[in-house]
């Protein structure tokens, strides 16, 4: 499951969950992105607070696991070099899912490398409220498995914003992460 986890968020768990259990998977790695070309627009909370909030939130599912393959690798991070780097630990004939939100997918025809992308695991667009999959690029749209998650209307955007203004984020993410943000400084200003 890639993204920024900028934090990780209930969403982000209930989604990998839900996805592990309809497609029967063995194991789902936590992928938070090292350097994402795509918010370039933004400034991005330091990866390694990112991955140590992941590990916090995800410590509790026997069948998740975080990996540090992004944060480690030098330069951008593109989804095409991860999956190439998990097809060559695990081996061609395991079946690789890749598993990020809905809204990341409609921006698909800007991924680096998007059609060779394809070919190499399969795709799995976890539906949350607010980003309409039919406005998928149809080029697209036969080779990603769409699944309906619990409408849990939690963005990472909307947590930072929270702390910067004060307001409450309990409930929205595990304790511990909540704990990691208010220790570490994370998002006040």
């Amino acid at each position: 499951m890639g993204g920024t986890f900028d934090p990780i968020h209930y969403g982000h768990l209930v989604t990998a969950e839900e996805v592990r259990v309809k497609f029967r998977l063995t194991d789902v790695f936590f992928v938070p992105s090292g350097n994402p070309p795509h918010k370039l627009d933004r400034e991005v909370t330091h990866p390694e607070h990112r991955y140590l909030m992941t590990v916090l939130a995800t410590v509790t599912n026997l069948f998740f696991s975080v990996s540090r393959i992004e944060i480690d690798r030098e330069g951008p991070s593109y989804a095409i070099d991860t999956i190439a780097q998990f097809k060559s630990f695990a081996g061609e004939d395991v079946d690789l899912y890749f598993i990020t939100g809905a809204d990341a997918f409609l921006s698909m025809d800007k991924w680096y490398k998007a059609d060779e992308l394809l070919k190499m695991c399969n795709f799995v667009a976890a539906t949350r409220p607010g980003y309409p999959i039919e406005k998928l690029d149809t080029r697209f749209s036969g080779f990603i498995e769409i699944v309906e998650v619990p409408a849990l209307s939690i963005s990472s955007t909307d947590i930072r914003g929270r702390v910067k203004e004060g307001r409450s984020i309990k409930y929205l993410l595990p304790e511990a992460v909540e704990d990691y943000i208010f220790k570490n400084g994370l998002y006040r200003d």
